[in-house]
């Protein structure tokens, strides 16, 4: 039972640092990377889909992405849905092919995006600590359903705090790498 529990805040915990790594791949720290464009959506015979369903999205360097559609009639449906992003692109098409310039990120640009990455952390640190609080409560419940001794729910607890510890590291170390490549000029 106790297992159960630990087990089941680990793949919380893990989840949520998933969840980090993910979001930290969506700021751009300076380079294209096609994941660039993968939280813009485009509607495609009334359904709306993201962008990468519907196009060829490739790094043709590291300053330039380059947006192929597969079909000739996405092509401004496609450039309206980047303009209207809040990327701030501005993609140029030249017949079926955009080719989307990243402007270099300005020092004042680069300082907010640490703070919004800093907050992502921040936000991930809160989940695993709320992880943590459950499974203690699920603890105390058990031992006051006496399933479980006071030992062994200390012992529960200890561990709990240990997996916690490691996740909070993971986080911290994450934020300390995804600020240094968004410094980095």
């Amino acid at each position: 039972m106790l297992d159960e529990i630990q087990k089941d805040a680990q793949d919380r915990m893990n989840k949520t640092i998933a969840i980090l790594e993910e979001g930290f791949s969506k700021i751009r720290a300076g380079r294209a990377h096609p994941s660039l464009l993968e939280q813009i959506q485009v509607e495609y015979y009334g359904s709306i889909v993201p962008i990468s369903q519907v196009s060829n999205i490739v790094a043709e360097d590291s300053r330039t992405l380059k947006v192929t559609p597969w079909e000739k009639e996405m092509v401004a449906v496609i450039e309206k849905a980047i303009l209207t992003s809040d990327l701030g692109l501005n993609p140029q098409t030249m017949g079926q092919v955009m080719r989307i310039p990243l402007p270099p990120l300005t020092e004042e640009r680069r300082r907010n995006l640490v703070k919004v990455v800093k907050e992502e952390a921040e936000q991930a640190k809160i989940a695993i600590r709320n992880i943590r609080r459950d499974a203690n409560s699920d603890f105390k419940d058990l031992l006051k359903e006496k399933e479980i001794s006071e030992d062994e729910e200390r012992k529960a607890e200890e561990n709990i705090q240990k997996i916690t510890d490691d996740h909070i590291k993971s986080v911290d170390d994450k934020l300390h790498h995804k600020e240094g490549s968004l410094l980095e000029i």
